[in-house]
């Protein structure tokens, strides 16, 4: 009887974890991405909900106002934040140099890797919601403090004309698309309108 290769191994290994019940997505489908944020930091701020929530150091929410109402013909709107966290000095984990053992190694079995490297940094995820609605409207995540709304997310929301829409934006700090800070999120989404034509 043989023994399987090395790259059999490594093959099924890959495959099988790929079946991992634990990696699943939100059932609500993935947000835009922009600024730096990657679809592996998302799924790290979609575990990070499981904790309590916390709105002691939420984003303060310049635009939209409370309340605040698009006419039909508005153009995409820029939505703007600020982050105390933001401001906050982390220093920087250091870099541990390759060996050449590591190295070598590399060579004769490669390791899967993922497909961006991991993020560190401040991320910002926006959901636009109508009351009581199961899904985002629209959704993005961000690690810039602000949003221009693209025509399609746009577009999205003047299906729904003439509702309260909320925004909520969730923020949190990431060492190595690992929640180390928050989640922290506004305690009462900031509530707008678009006009009816």
């Amino acid at each position: 009887m043989r023994h399987p290769s090395t790259a059999c191994i490594t093959a099924l290994a890959l495959t099988l974890s790929a079946c991992d019940p634990e990696t699943s997505e939100s059932e609500c489908g993935e947000p835009l991405y922009a600024g730096k944020a990657t679809d592996e930091a998302w799924r790290a701020m979609v575990d990070a909900r499981k904790k309590p929530r916390d709105s002691s150091r939420a984003v303060t929410l310049h635009s939209p106002t409370e309340g605040e109402v698009y006419s039909a013909d508005a153009t995409p709107p820029v939505w703007q934040w600020s982050s105390l966290s933001a401001s906050l000095f982390r220093p920087q984990p250091p870099r541990a140099p390759r060996s050449l053992a590591s190295w070598l190694g590399e060579l004769l079995v490669p390791s899967a890797h993922a497909h961006l490297p991991p993020y560190t940094g401040d991320l910002y995820w926006v959901e636009v919601s109508t009351p009581g609605g199961k899904c985002p409207v629209v959704q993005v995540l961000t690690s810039e403090v602000s949003w221009q709304l693209d025509a399609n997310s746009w577009a999205e929301l003047g299906k729904n004309a003439g509702k309260d829409l909320t925004v909520q934006v969730t923020s949190a700090h990431l060492l190595q698309n690992t929640v180390t800070e928050g989640p922290y999120s506004l305690a009462t989404p900031r509530t707008f309108r678009r006009g009816a034509p």
